[in-house]
């Protein structure tokens, strides 16, 4: 490769790696905005559950559509939540793979499983590869209450009406800014450790309506907060993953430019050294024809 070529691939990688830094930099910023909501949905849906628990312990032989057991399940319903742009290294494919295999495990044990994807990365991947997404939600960077209760509702109706006897969540959990996993979570029906637990109740209540009205209402809310929840940690892992991903990729440019203005410094040099061995050549050719010509 010739010294100009060399120089016009490190003014590109050079203009490559400004991108890449400045993606870098835009992702981390988002992260801290990601890591705030986290750290203020937390308390909420600590105390949800801990709300739940105590107007529980008050109820007795308590029954709801969202705490029934479809026995023996036959339809299921999955839930992934992906992103809406790439350049996050692997956080949609990990994923993608995920899913795949709970996809086969549920054919395998005889399920009808119907595919709910949230963002576009898994919606084009599943309408290209199938099965072909049962419903489709896409939202921004920053999901709001509102926007997931839309997801959540759907997922409550469809149990309620009894078109899936479980659904499952599968997200990127956030643990921290270098480790983000896919993780799979039984959303419905709700769990006893998580709404039937009968012990005593931190709180004394007094109920204005009953007690069972009052979980009628907060189960759905709690849906909500746990989809809500999963869609945040989501969020904040892509913009991990992405600024994961831009780091490495300004790095490995750093890499190439060194490599590339080493090989440059080679190529200058021996064109250097051809030069003057041209130039060399010349003289004595020059030389040779005088002394020919005085001798002649």
């Amino acid at each position: 490769m010739k010294a100009r070529q060399i120089r016009r691939r490190i003014k590109s990688v050079q203009s490559t790696q400004q991108i890449t830094k400045t993606m870098e930099m835009v992702a981390a910023a988002k992260i801290k905005k990601a890591q705030a909501r986290i750290e203020a949905a937390r308390p909420y849906a600590l105390k949800m559950v801990e709300l739940l628990e105590d107007v529980s312990a008050f109820t007795t032989d308590f029954t709801h559509p969202l705490l029934e057991k479809h026995e023996p399940p036959k339809k299921s319903l999955l839930l992934l939540i992906t992103s809406n742009r790439g350049l996050c290294g692997s956080f949609n494919s990990n994923l993608i793979k995920k899913t795949d295999l709970i996809l086969k495990r549920e054919k395998e044990a005889g399920l009808e499983t119907k595919l709910g994807v949230v963002g576009r990365k898994g919606i084009n991947y599943y309408r290209f590869a199938g099965p072909n997404p049962y419903k489709e939600f896409v939202f921004g960077e920053e999901p709001s209450y509102f926007e997931v209760k839309e997801v959540a509702d759907f997922l409550i109706d469809e149990y309620v009406q009894w078109k899936a006897d479980r659904v499952i969540l599968v997200f990127n959990h956030f643990k921290s800014l270098s480790e983000q996993r896919p993780i799979e979570y039984r959303l419905l029906p709700i769990g006893e450790a998580e709404a039937e637990e009968k012990r005593e109740a931190r709180t004394e209540f007094l109920f204005e309506p009953k007690a069972e009205e009052v979980l009628s209402s907060l189960l759905p809310i709690y849906i909500e907060t746990l989809v809500f929840r999963a869609c945040l940690e989501s969020a904040a892992s892509e913009q991990a993953a992405r600024r994961l991903a831009m780091k490495n990729a300004t790095d490995n440019a750093e890499e190439m430019i060194k490599s590339l203005t080493l090989a440059f410094n080679k190529a200058r040099q021996a064109q250097i050294t051809q030069e003057i061995a041209e130039i060399s050549t010349c003289a004595e050719a020059i030389k040779y024809i005088e002394e020919r010509k005085r001798g002649g």
